[in-house]
């Protein structure tokens, strides 16, 4: 259905040691994601902000929905093709730049998709169909960085 969508999260903090945020080192940046009767996302901040390494910061959901994104929208496309994919992982890598002040963006993503598809004679045609998955891509659409695509297509 074309038109408007909406999407509703719930996030809610749970690193309280006790004392609240009283100093920057009183508390964990610990999370959850709840999103409708899905499974609970355990979320905290990168390491480097003090963040437990055993669950999802957001820039690394933001790099995993760009890459499943682009994924979504390749398969797709590779569909009304006529290009049978039997395999697609994808290594992405993301570059964000931390400021003097704390603040910070991401400068750039790269996608790493690795396809296999059943015919050779299609490799040139999948190839190609990255492109456009990025120009569809309602993630990719969103923001203001480059995403670049190191694509590698084999045959099953």
């Amino acid at each position: 259905m074309k038109g408007i969508h909406h999407y509703f999260s719930e996030i809610k903090w749970t690193g309280n040691r006790g004392s609240g945020t009283t100093d920057y080192k009183s508390y964990e940046r610990d999370y959850t994601i709840r999103i409708n009767n899905k499974a609970i996302i355990q979320g905290s901040s990168d390491v480097a902000f003090r963040g437990d390494s055993t669950k999802h910061n957001p820039e690394e959901l933001l790099l995993a929905s760009l890459s499943s994104c682009h994924m979504l929208w390749y398969l797709h496309l590779c569909s009304e093709q006529g290009i049978v994919v039997t395999e697609y992982i994808d290594n992405a890598k993301g570059e964000m730049k931390e400021e003097p002040n704390g603040s910070g963006r991401f400068i750039s993503v790269t996608l790493f998709p690795q396809v296999t598809i059943t015919e050779k004679v299609l490799i040139e045609k999948a190839e190609t169909l990255h492109k456009k998955a990025n120009e569809m891509c309602f993630i990719a659409n969103s923001v203001n960085f480059p995403i670049k695509h190191c694509t590698t297509i084999k045959i099953k």
